[in-house]
């Protein structure tokens, strides 16, 4: 064993590149050509040789080495490899936002919003700073309890909002899940079985007439609307193109081919991830001949702007999402039908009413289709089927308009 004299008159020969003195139980003082002095304790994990430095001397003296010797050969009979256990200390000491629930789930955010468009990503931080971050952003992850987080969504509940209760666990959730295997000790996932303490709700369906005859009052009730030309032509395509609300109110002439009958929706537009708006393709929607001549009706109006539908108040921003659903409340359908709902109107008459393809269904809806061919086949190769099935929608909403006969169309009969 050494002794502190040994240590500090210990030097390394000229020959040598480096003098090891050794110690006891592995530990040894490495002594450099330069004078550098610095403990080593030597052990073995798997039947590998490994080093494991333990300082400098004399700033780290014989008994604080041995000391640290004693306490890392202490971590290898729990089979703990003392080199790994230097190194997660290492790592965990660069986290420089803490542990705190707050910190980790800002953490989790940065990694996830590049992925999202930006109004989903808005929409996730400002529900993390409004249901969360106030009762259990400042409080350590790992000392939260369960009760403590169910305590946060009851408040959720408390103000009507059991859906946004719902999503502010299912955030919850992924933040744990985030932080779990990063977690000093053995941790379990405080959100699980919080669901059932919650009150159930049920999801609200877009309101959406499905029902022939229903249809065609609204129809005849949005051909005699007198709020304005510039609503009344987006009422009268919301249900013939069956396209989101969004897309439908921002479209743009020079999204149009009117002489082709297309709609051409860019990818920027659609609802998607981020990445999916960045590199996927264009919406296409084809247009039947009643909608062409709607377009055409209304340009001489609005076609020197740049949207179809321009705000009132300013013609550089399209009408609000507000306009079509006012409309539908002046008409007195507003209960009975939403904008977004004539997407599941037109899905669920073109199927029962027409016996339509389902597959150019989804494709015009722009739903991710799952078929053996893949969704590029549905956005591409199905254009002729769409263009025939939106036809054939166009006409039957005529046919339901003019208060035809309803029974049961059937395609090819």
């Amino acid at each position: 064993m050494l002794t502190d004299a040994q240590c500090k008159n210990a030097v390394c020969p000229a020959d040598k590149k480096q003098a090891r003195f050794a110690d006891s139980g592995g530990m040894y003082l490495q002594v450099s050509p330069t004078g550098s002095k610095r403990w080593f304790l030597k052990y073995r994990i798997d039947g590998k040789e490994k080093q494991l430095a333990l300082g400098s001397y004399p700033a780290i003296s014989l008994s604080e080495a041995r000391k640290a010797r004693d306490a890392a050969k202490l971590k290898k009979s729990e089979g703990v490899d003392p080199v790994q256990a230097r190194k997660l200390e290492k790592l965990k000491n660069t986290r420089s936002t803490g542990d705190t629930f707050k910190a980790i789930a800002l953490e989790w955010y940065a990694k996830q919003a590049p992925q999202w468009s930006e109004s989903h990503a808005g929409r996730m931080l400002r529900q993390l700073e409004r249901d969360l971050f106030p009762w259990i952003g400042e409080r350590p992850i790992a000392e939260i309890h369960a009760m403590e987080l169910l305590a946060a969504l009851q408040k959720v509940e408390e103000r009507g909002a059991l859906e946004t209760a719902d999503r502010a666990l299912m955030l919850a959730r992924q933040v744990w899940e985030y932080w779990l295997p990063t977690a000093d000790v053995q941790q379990r996932n405080i959100t699980e079985g919080l669901k059932a303490r919650l009150t159930p709700y049920r999801g609200k369906s877009f309101a959406a007439i499905v029902e022939p005859l229903r249809m065609g009052e609204l129809l005849r009730a949005i051909k005699s609307y007198k709020g304005g030309p510039i609503v009344r032509t987006a009422l009268q395509l919301a249900p013939m193109l069956y396209q989101r609300p969004g897309n439908l109110r921002e479209m743009e002439w020079t999204e149009l081919d009117l002489e082709a009958g297309l709609w051409t929706i860019p990818s920027m537009k659609m609802k998607r991830t981020k990445l999916e708006k960045e590199n996927g393709e264009a919406h296409v929607v084809p247009l039947p001949t009643q909608a062409v001549a709607l377009l055409k009706a209304i340009q001489p109006l609005t076609g020197h702007g740049r949207y179809v539908f321009p705000g009132e108040r300013s013609h550089d921003r399209p009408i609000s999402d507000n306009s079509v659903r006012s409309g539908l409340y002046a008409l007195g359908f507003g209960k009975e039908q939403t904008w977004h709902g004539f997407r599941a109107s037109a899905r669920t008459m073109l199927v029962d009413e027409l016996n339509l393809d389902p597959l150019a269904i989804e494709a015009n809806l722009a739903h991710a289709v799952k078929d053996a061919n893949g969704r590029s086949y549905n956005r591409t190769q199905y254009l002729k089927q769409r263009f025939e099935l939106v036809q054939q929608w166009a006409d039957y909403l005529d046919k339901l308009a003019r208060g035809a006969d309803v029974i049961q169309l059937r395609a090819g009969v």
